[in-house]
């Protein structure tokens, strides 16, 4: 779901360029970019790697730019309103937080290429160290900027920042937050093939799904058969609008975070004694705090989605249960303990 909705993004910040590219055009774009990073990803982690470092470093310096003027021309309160004016406070409050599971998820799919990271142990929690508070800057220090020197928050929506740099600094800053918008959906894309790739892979080595995504390739030794398996479900997918991939997606991140921190619960329970590299401190009550504060906040966040992610969001959990039904019907077998 990740990879159609980069993908998307990506398109959607192209036609800042090319306001005509709309329907057909703008799904052609979205699998172009998913065809071009699949390839990227079947020649293995380590270009992977090279290109991710690659841009980012670019990305990141038209956003400071942005902000240092935005700053520099504060003239509004971006705090205000905090509510938009005639809406529940709930279902905003729902619909932020929904928002904000979206923009900082996916740190968990890290482990699934553990196996191609060396010293995965030391680089992890190094890695997530540095990336965090970087990721929070990014997300919250361009939005202030923007808002406090423009102080239009009513006329944001998907892919702004682009006229919203213009506005601030001139067309020569609006092209280039563009293009280092692109960018940087080509990097979270990058980033997600790699990663989410690799999941098909793993289950079908246990049994979950069909022998044949376990091919890897003669030459580079990626998973590439579930490398593009995956990439035309993403191609598929992107024909929707963000915001409608967004709320489903939701959805399926919320359960998946549950049943994350509902294993680390039973695994603590069952198996106190198993060797661990990372243990969450304070002991039962640092577990508890963990557990009950993901499950108000998915609860929240479901309640205040909108109707479109009620309905699809709902119905594609739904799913889940029928396709295990149906592969194991099919000859799929429940793997057993490692």
């Amino acid at each position: 779901m990740l990879g159609s909705v980069y993908a998307v993004q990506f398109a959607d910040y192209l036609r800042f360029y090319f306001p005509e590219l709309i329907g057909w055009r703008h799904w052609i774009v979205s699998i172009a970019m998913v065809a071009v990073i699949t390839y990227i990803n079947v020649r293995g982690i380590q270009m992977v790697g090279k290109l991710a470092t690659a841009l980012e470093t670019f990305v990141l310096l038209p956003v400071l730019v942005l902000v240092v003027i935005g700053l520099a021309r504060w003239h509004h309160n971006p705090f205000v309103p905090i509510v938009p004016p005639n809406q529940p406070t709930f279902k905003i409050f729902g619909v932020g937080l929904a928002l904000g599971l979206w923009l900082y998820s996916g740190y968990e799919q890290c482990s699934t290429v553990a196996e191609e990271v060396e010293n995965p142990r030391r680089t992890y929690p190094l890695a997530l160290a540095l990336v965090v508070p970087m990721s929070v800057a990014a997300y919250f220090l361009p939005i202030l900027a923007s808002l406090a020197a423009l102080g239009n928050w009513p006329a944001w929506h998907s892919g702004y920042f682009s006229t919203a740099a213009q506005l601030i600094g001139g067309p020569w800053l609006g092209a280039w937050i563009t293009v280092a918008a692109m960018i940087a959906y080509v990097s979270l894309l990058n980033a997600t093939i790699l990663a989410s790739t690799r999941m098909p892979f793993a289950m079908a080595e246990d049994g979950y799904l069909p022998h044949a995504l376990t091919g890897k390739h003669p030459r580079y030794g990626t998973p590439w058969i579930a490398i593009i398996t995956s990439a035309a479900v993403y191609a598929l997918l992107a024909i929707h609008s963000l915001l409608q991939l967004i709320a489903i997606y939701n959805w399926l991140r919320v359960a998946t975070t549950v049943m994350t921190v509902l294993a680390a619960w039973q695994l603590r329970r069952k198996k106190p004694d198993m060797p661990r590299p990372f243990v969450i401190p304070g002991g039962r009550t640092g577990l508890i705090y963990s557990v009950v504060a993901v499950l108000i906040m998915s609860a929240v966040a479901l309640l205040g989605s909108d109707r479109y992610g009620m309905i699809w969001g709902s119905a594609a959990l739904a799913g889940g249960p029928v396709v295990d039904f149906g592969l194991r019907r099919g000859g799929m077998r429940r793997a057993g303990p490692p």
